[in-house]
């Protein structure tokens, strides 16, 4: 368990929240419930309904449909943020691959400190821009080897 300074310490460098207020990362921090989970628990299933966004506090988790992993988080990185914003069930799966102790903030918890501070939205924003970027960059890099494959494949005939 996280005490309450450090608590704030870690939600302060939390990318979402950078740049806030301490007065309101304190009450942010002050609501947030501390989750732990064992190694290879699956905290939630592509599907699910969510209403909670995660922070990992401390192990890694990985973030994958079915088989295939997309990617992983470590300590300080969100996940679950995309089903508060459009009421849609889980885009992917989370298991931990190792124990994990995690922050959770629900949707009202959220929605409340965006009502305080649009920044925290702002930073959201940013979150989900970059995470698109990143797989725009390597669908884009597997298109490209399938490519050139092909063009390997088609020289050979």
């Amino acid at each position: 368990m996280l005490t309450s300074v450090e608590r704030l310490l870690f939600v302060r460098a939390v990318p979402i929240f950078r740049e806030l207020r301490d007065d309101f990362l304190v009450r942010l921090a002050s609501v947030m419930d501390e989750l732990s989970f064992p190694s290879n628990h699956t905290i939630f299933t592509e599907g699910q309904e969510g209403r909670s966004l995660y922070i990992v506090v401390s192990g890694k988790v990985k973030v994958h449909l079915a088989e295939r992993e997309l990617a992983r988080l470590e300590q300080g990185a969100c996940f679950g943020e995309m089903s508060l914003f459009d009421a849609e069930p889980r885009s992917a799966s989370i298991t931990t691959l190792e124990k994990c102790e995690c922050l959770m903030l629900t949707q009202m918890q959220l929605y409340d400190a965006i009502d305080e501070t649009p920044g925290v939205a702002i930073n959201i924003i940013r979150l989900l821009s970059r995470r698109i970027r990143e797989l725009n960059q390597k669908l884009n890099t597997k298109e490209n080897s399938i490519a050139s494959s092909n063009s390997r494949i088609a020289e050979l005939r």
